[in-house]
């Protein structure tokens, strides 16, 4: 069952959506009445419908009995000055961090929003294990999926990642947004640069593995991406990454589309579901 959702927001004060994919395991009462639940933080200028209509995910993640969840990529509605003059910043790119900045500090919470509410919201309200859950994403959703996993490491059990932007702190997306949502002293962008968070681990937070899937004809992986400094971080905290780089594979969903299936697969094992079985 393929459902669309909105609700009002306490932590973002405003309605937000988001969407769910429940196997028919979770309807049916086969998995013991909860089922794991992957969720999917996508990226700039998309919003809670793109990943359901675009990645073909639903087939596999019904054989597997694992339910998909697609937050919206930022507050809409606001009215803030400014929020839709550029594609990067603003609207539909809400960079999943808690700013600081105004006037985007009043509603761009999107790290409280996704961890202290809608977690909260779908575990209790629909049939999902909140001990099993999942975190992926692409893109700025790839960067939100890191940096929430590795602040939150007790919230999530598996994490993978497509095409992210591994040191935000270090590329003009994330310099832009990080100027606007947490001002210009930039001692407070470290906290939310996968990169940076990595190199003060100690220990693996994800010991079955890290998966990251790369293209190599994407416009976007030399200025915006670095995967090879998360590449580099993960090797010095002795946390397993699997790092993909595939040949002539650009930064849309047909990328997407065409690894889905290992994304689903990784997820599953680490959540204590059967891939096989798909």
């Amino acid at each position: 069952m393929q459902c669309f959702y909105e609700h009002d927001s306490r932590e973002i004060g405003l309605p937000m959506k988001f969407s769910v994919f429940l196997p028919p395991q979770a309807l049916t009462g086969q998995a013991g009445g909860k089922v794991p639940a992957l969720i999917y933080l996508a990226g700039l200028t998309c919003n809670e419908e793109t990943f359901m209509a675009k990645a073909g995910a639903q087939r596999l993640a019904s054989a597997l009995g694992l339910a998909l969840v697609a937050p919206d990529t930022s507050p809409r509605g606001a009215n803030v000055a400014g929020e839709a003059d550029s594609w990067d910043f603003g609207v539909g790119a809400g960079f999943y961090l808690d700013a600081t900045e105004q006037p985007w500090s009043q509603h761009w919470r999107m790290e409280s929003y996704l961890t202290a509410e809608l977690l909260p919201l779908i575990t209790g309200a629909l049939p999902l294990d909140g001990g099993r859950i999942g975190l992926f994403g692409h893109s700025m959703g790839g960067h939100g999926a890191l940096t929430l996993a590795l602040r939150h490491p007790g919230l999530f059990k598996s994490l993978s990642a497509f095409a992210p932007i591994c040191a935000p702190s270090q590329c003009p997306w994330g310099e832009k947004a990080f100027t606007g949502y947490l001002g210009a002293d930039t001692s407070s962008w470290a906290a939310h640069d996968a990169t940076a968070l990595m190199n003060q681990i100690k220990s693996a937070p994800y010991p079955g593995g890290i998966l990251i899937d790369q293209g190599l004809a994407d416009k976007f992986l030399a200025e915006q991406l670095y995967p090879e400094q998360f590449e580099a971080a993960c090797a010095a905290a002795g946390q397993p990454l699997t790092l993909r780089r595939h040949d002539g594979y650009d930064h849309g969903y047909y990328f997407i589309a065409s690894f889905i299936a290992d994304h689903l697969a990784h997820h599953a094992r680490q959540l204590g579901l059967d891939s096989l079985s798909a």
